[in-house]
């Protein structure tokens, strides 16, 4: 299964690609997408158009983004959040189903602490995806969303499965009580 994880940001918006085999992954592909400068609607356009591309040349199975979180400076939030926007959007024009984290989570799940410093969760996907070369700490931030997620959907699988597992071992009880019943009555 090949899964995306999308860093948004209006200057930078950080994207990585990787591919897991049961609990194994391997990276796929990263990258940045710069929105250049200009007025935001023609940022948050070139955002759209650079992450369309790369969904389209990765076609990843799942998605996921980090979700921002609010600063004192209100203008700065909103402007992250509408970047935010299209790295949601955008996955999921392609029919994608898309994850949310929170960074902490991501953190967490990666690194092993909710409040890693950057250059620690570099260093865990490097652990994570050796050989790896980073197109920068945004990319790096992406890729850690993809392993978060990752994380989930096998963990989702598993829990999946037990449950299948347990209904089927229930549904046999049942059936054999019933055939058992069904003997007595005949006998």
């Amino acid at each position: 299964m090949r899964v995306m994880g999308i860093d948004p940001g209006l200057q930078k918006t950080g994207w990585g690609v990787i591919e897991t085999d049961g609990a194994r992954i391997r990276h796929v592909a990263n990258g940045i997408v710069h929105s250049g400068d200009g007025d935001l609607a023609r940022r948050l356009l070139t955002l759209f158009d650079e992450l369309t591309a790369v969904v389209a040349d990765q076609a990843p199975d799942h998605a996921a983004v980090e979700q921002t979180f609010v600063n004192r400076d209100g203008a700065g939030t909103l402007k992250l959040g509408q970047a935010r926007a299209v790295a949601l959007l955008v996955p999921a024009r392609a029919g994608i189903p898309v994850g949310e984290y929170a960074p902490n989570a991501v953190k967490k799940a990666v690194v092993g602490v909710g409040h890693a410093q950057k250059g620690q969760i570099e260093h865990m996907v490097r652990l994570h995806l050796p050989g790896v070369r980073l197109a920068g700490p945004d990319a790096a931030d992406a890729l850690a969303v993809a392993i978060c997620h990752a994380h989930h959907l096998q963990s989702a699988t598993q829990l999946t499965a037990a449950i299948e597992r347990a209904e089927d071992r229930a549904a046999e009880a049942r059936a054999r009580a019933a055939l058992a019943q069904l003997r007595g009555v005949l006998r």
